[in-house]
Parts: structure tokens; C-alpha cells; sequence
């Protein structure tokens, strides 16, 4: 993905705001909700693929 973001911003100068293309903003949307799907996660016990196969009894 390559951000193209425009700025909005005051008589100095300084950036108040951010305008992004929809499809990127979703992008950024969607990854945000994987981070913190993985930091819910980060302490649980991993399990081998061996295992998740024997228990699907693959």
C-alpha cells in the first residue's frame, strides 16, 4: 500500500487534518484490527501444525 494522504492546515502551516482515499483508510482500518487481534493473543500456548492435524484426525 502506498499512502498518499493530503493535508489540511491552518494559516501557519501546521496539519490539522488528513484526507485519504476510501480503499487506503479501510486498509489502515483492517490492519489496525489485526494488531489488536494479535496483542489479544500474545500470551496463548501455541499448538504445532502436527497437533492440529492429529486433532482434526488428518
Amino acid at each position: 500500500m502506498s499512502v498518499q494522504p493530503q493535508y489540511i492546515t491552518d494559516t501557519n502551516g501546521q496539519k490539522l487534518s488528513v484526507i485519504l482515499p476510501i480503499t487506503d483508510y479501510l486498509e489502515l482500518l483492517e490492519d489496525l484490527e489485526d494488531l489488536a487481534a494479535i496483542a489479544e493473543r500474545r500470551n496463548e500456548t501455541t499448538v504445532s501444525l502436527e497437533e492440529v492435524l492429529r486433532e482434526l484426525n488428518l
